[in-house]
């Protein structure tokens, strides 16, 4: 039985507080009500740490918030950085879990190394409960749900990297909810997150340029296209039929493809957005034309893209990708039938930059250095 961790901030993180919610608690405290909005920016258009930077905040003020909240959510373990200048941050939070944010980086044909779009990926969970086959999230099992401020920390963190290597402003195009877990299974942190992201006192982070990932909960997609901040939203498909998904995707089982399509089609219709359809091709998985070509009926009907995803090789699995050859003829089949699609470039191959690999790598030195520690021990004794 996997453990689960049972964790709640000693302090409410700053992180995880609107405008609102913040401004009634000055107010509470007996502060006037501006002070909020100058707390606010600091925090994300200053991307400061400590609260002694807020130099025009009175400092009975700071000792109120450093009484009150954890600033930071997190601390870095260590970045990986690819040949392909993707970066991966393990972050530690309070309660000693590890998560993994990546940052990945596009150079712009035509233009210099350093004109690139940069996306952000975060993780919306520690561990994952889904169980996919081909992922790496869940091999230690689900812990707990990250809390909203955890998930808009990842964010900052990588704000405040990027705007010590260059000043132009917002150091990142996009942002997806792509990394561990299963954001619609932690809805109302992660919904919470995108407010404050996306909010003009926060990082004022357009909808557009915001993307959420799901393996396909149907009731939340349903959900999702009533909210009223429009971002993107993501299906991580991975199989065009029944029996292939039932294969490498458990979620399928209880939302099967007859209860996922249709969800789908609502959310686009209702937003008037594309919706991609994530695609990770397996070797004899899901390669097959047969695939391809009930998928690009798939795409046609919901108008979707597709992004078609070389598997990334995840120690212990046994899946593998497909060699260039299968890569492209699925991609032809697609092309032909007339539906929209890409073969992704490979990112963070050489940095394990599937989801939860570094983290599962960290934690099984960390576990063996215990061991090792515990059994030194042992025998001085």
């Amino acid at each position: 039985m996997q453990k689960l961790i049972k964790f709640k901030p000693i302090k409410p993180l700053l992180t995880g507080e609107t405008l609102d919610t913040l401004t009634a608690a000055v107010v509470e405290a007996g502060f006037p009500a501006f002070r909020a909005l100058q707390v606010m920016e600091w925090v994300y258009k200053q991307y400061v740490t400590t609260w002694g930077e807020m130099v025009n905040v009175p400092k009975a003020l700071k000792e109120w918030l450093e009484s009150r909240y954890t600033f930071q959510a997190s601390s870095l373990v260590l970045v990986k950085g690819a040949s392909d200048v993707t970066e991966k941050h393990l972050l530690r939070q309070g309660d000693g879990s590890l998560i993994e944010t990546v940052l990945i980086r596009y150079p712009q044909r035509g233009v210099g190394a350093d004109e690139s779009r940069k996306t952000i990926c975060v993780s919306s969970q520690v561990g994952c409960a889904y169980g996919c086959k081909f992922c790496a999230s869940g091999l230690d099992g689900w812990k707990r749900h990250l809390f909203a401020g955890e998930i808009v920390d990842q964010v900052l963190h990588i704000c405040r990297a990027e705007a010590k290597r260059e000043a132009d402003g917002v150091p990142f195009d996009n942002i997806v909810f792509m990394g561990m877990g299963e954001p619609l299974a932690n809805y109302d942190h992660v919904m919470r997150a995108i407010t404050i992201l996306n909010a003009p006192w926060g990082l004022h982070f357009g909808g557009r340029r915001i993307t959420v990932s799901t393996s396909g909960l149907v009731p939340e997609i349903l959900k999702l296209a009533e909210e009223p901040v429009s971002f993107r939203l993501a299906i991580s498909l991975h199989g065009a039929t029944n029996p292939v998904r039932d294969k490498i995707m458990p979620v399928n089982r209880k939302y099967p493809l007859e209860m996922l399509l249709p969800a789908v089609k609502a959310f686009a219709e209702k937003r008037g957005r594309m919706i991609t359809l994530e695609y990770i091709l397996i070797d004899g998985i899901n390669d097959g034309l047969d695939q391809a070509e009930i998928l690009s009926k798939i795409a046609k009907d919901l108008h979707a893209h597709v992004n078609l995803i070389p598997y990334n090789k995840v120690e212990g699995l046994r899946w593998v990708r497909p060699n260039i050859m299968r890569q492209t003829a699925f991609h032809d089949v697609l092309k032909a039938a007339g539906a929209s699609s890409t073969i992704r470039k490979e990112k963070g191959h050489d940095i394990a930059a599937a989801c939860g690999q570094l983290r599962l790598q960290v934690q099984q030195e960390e576990t063996a250095a215990e061991k090792q520690g515990a059994e030194g021990l042992a025998a001085d004794e």
